[in-house]
């Protein structure tokens, strides 16, 4: 199961993972990652398994699974062919979210004291790798919680006096640590299964500049709606009113830069620049292409 769990809220507490896992938020008994390449990561776990991880309650770098002796040294580098690996990058290639729990082993100070604590959906944003503390090359998955996820109380952490600044000086010699801001670096699309439908129909091929984006362990494409679904236009979820779509076409799309016509002839710039790539079993919704094609031209 994707996302939340029936009658678990986030900040419910279990004394040990056999009860998290009858709960359904994390289903394997040791394993910390859960889901498969095909499915995407269900959840994972963060207690400190891995010497590489961190963790700032509602950012976590988690570091991927494998390479490791009993004890917890790592002895050899990951790939991303591990299954849970896999799964991780599947939930940033298609947008899912991922439940996360965490346990009392960590160190942080975001975990719990004791047992087991879901603390609700996250995102994937970015993974990569790197040269782990250990000499060996781990993966790394950065997860940010969705703006409606509860951010768990960090214990208490003594405050750092602050010493004077001149305020001109600064401005003037730069900054080595400059103020960090929230803002958005990655489109985040979260799928459906329409949309995955589509995706996989086109083998994530854009079907307007024929892009398909090669990542480490998969491709990256995006599941466009034609006509878009909110209120005023109210466009249909369906496989006919989306589109496979590199980042670039979509937002063009979406912004009225590209329209297509009737015969699937892609206008933009009022020329016509090619023929939207179809698929037999992708049957595209005229009146969608109708109603965004309207919507711009007026």
């Amino acid at each position: 199961m994707i996302g939340d769990v029936p009658n678990v809220e986030a900040g419910q507490e279990f004394s040990t993972r056999r009860q998290a896992h009858e709960a359904g938020v994390h289903r394997p008994l040791q394993a910390g990652i859960c889901g498969t390449k095909r499915t995407g990561a269900e959840s994972i776990v963060v207690s400190g398994g891995y010497k590489d991880d961190e963790d700032y309650g509602d950012v976590i770098v988690y570091t991927g699974h494998g390479g490791q002796d009993g004890a917890g040294n790592q002895v050899s580098d990951q790939s991303l062919d591990d299954s849970g690996n896999a799964a991780l990058v599947t939930s940033y290639l298609e947008g899912l979210p991922v439940r996360v729990l965490r346990g009392y082993q960590s160190d942080a100070p975001y975990s719990p004291t004791a047992g087991y604590r879901y603390d609700g959906l996250y995102r994937v944003t970015s993974y990569g790798s790197k040269l782990g503390i250990d000499g060996f090359l781990v993966w790394q998955f950065r997860l940010e919680a969705y703006d409606d996820t509860p951010m768990p109380q960090a214990a208490e952490q003594p405050e750092l006096p602050s010493a004077p600044v001149d305020s001109e000086s600064v401005a003037a010699a730069g900054n080595e640590t400059p103020e960090r801001i929230t803002s958005t670096v990655q489109r985040i699309v979260r799928s459906s299964a329409v949309k995955r439908q589509v995706k996989a129909w086109h083998d994530n091929r854009c079907q307007i500049c024929d892009l398909r984006i090669e990542v480490p362990g998969g491709s990256y494409s995006e599941g466009a709606h034609i006509r878009a679904l909110g209120s005023p236009h109210n466009g249909p979820d369906t496989t006919g009113n989306v589109l496979c779509l590199c980042p670039n076409c979509h937002v063009m799309l979406d912004a009225g830069a590209i329209v297509i016509e009737d015969d699937l002839t892609v206008i933009r710039g009022g020329l016509p620049v090619g023929t939207l790539r179809a698929d037999r079993r992708h049957s595209i919704d005229l009146e969608c292409v109708r109603h965004h094609r309207e919507r711009w031209r007026q």
